[in-house]
């Protein structure tokens, strides 16, 4: 390929919505898009040349494993040539994990030698409901402003649609409540500069990992709400474990130094003579019997 073909190639690889990177066998990166910037918000050459075995991005999958050091789709790809594909969650510069969509392929060389693996991947973080959510916030001025989350008048009103939702039609729907493990010892060692970083992070972990159909707000302090549409209680539970994994795989890059925090949840569904304050309550103290077996654990009831 001469320059001006590879410069082409470069140019349309660089004008993709879909970040994209290529390895050598050695999982070295050799390329890095500006999709690939965007997303992740690791810049080209604070990337290229590092490994992935160093563990930049760090992806873990839904449970919190560590893909980079075992399972890494891409080492899988290379050492048998099959495609792959799969869910992840990558962590973003500023801290927070960000779920893509990745899809995995070897590289040639002219004999046909697998030399290396291209992965591509999309942000699965649902652009469009959460620009439509954010400009409804936005205009009722139900947006907390230190996180960007929905605030508590917000998620009041939310909640109270969605038990009236559940009367009139039978859609379930249960509540997690989250409470940052050791707040105030953060705010004392680190500042109150820190604790709040500490909570964007946590924010923003939550709202990228959220269901595109389910809310998440901060209900006040260091406390955050979720609202599940159409679970069991074995459901409720996995999706609160996937907050509270993702969350304490997450790290908050502060002027102090680098935090990582946890969340003990609680979480319960509507009963049919459930009231509003009935429900909140119900998962409120589920959310403190974590707290009392230990912390950064998920209680379901």
């Amino acid at each position: 390929m001469d320059g001006r073909e590879e410069g082409f190639h470069r140019t349309l690889l660089d004008n993709l919505h879909d970040g994209i990177y290529y390895v050598d066998r050695e999982r070295r990166i050799l390329y890095w898009n500006r999709a690939a910037e965007r997303i992740t918000g690791f810049p080209a050459e604070a990337v290229i040349g590092t490994r992935c075995s160093d563990n930049v991005l760090m992806h873990v999958d839904e449970n919190g494993k560590q893909l980079c050091l075992e399972g890494c789709p891409l080492a899988a790809t290379m050492e048998d040539g099959s495609l792959r594909e799969t869910e992840v969650f990558l962590h973003h510069k500023k801290g927070h994990r960000v779920p893509v969509s990745v899809r995995a392929a070897p590289l040639r060389d002219d004999q046909g030698r697998i030399d290396g693996a291209v992965e591509i991947f999309s942000d699965l973080g649902a652009r469009e409901a959460k620009l439509l959510r954010l400009q409804e916030l936005e205009r009722l001025a139900m947006k907390d402003g230190l996180t960007g989350l929905a605030n508590r008048r917000y998620m009041e009103n939310e909640l109270s649609s969605r038990v009236d939702e559940s009367r009139r039609y039978g859609v379930p729907f249960g509540v997690l409540f989250m409470d940052i493990d050791h707040f105030k010892e953060i705010n004392d060692r680190y500042g109150h500069d820190a604790g709040d970083d500490v909570l964007r992070t946590v924010a923003s972990t939550l709202e990228e990992c959220a269901r595109s159909f389910d809310v998440v707000g901060r209900w006040g302090g260091e406390e955050f709400v979720a609202l599940v549409r159409n679970v069991d209680i074995e459901a409720l539970g996995r999706i609160g474990e996937r907050y509270r994994s993702l969350v304490a795989r997450s790290l908050a890059h502060t002027a102090a130094g680098t935090i990582q925090a946890t969340v003990s949840v609680g979480g319960t569904l509507l009963a049919e003579r459930d009231s509003v304050d009935d429900v909140l309550g119900r998962a409120d103290a589920l959310m403190y019997r974590s707290k009392e077996e230990g912390r950064n654990r998920v209680t379901v009831g």
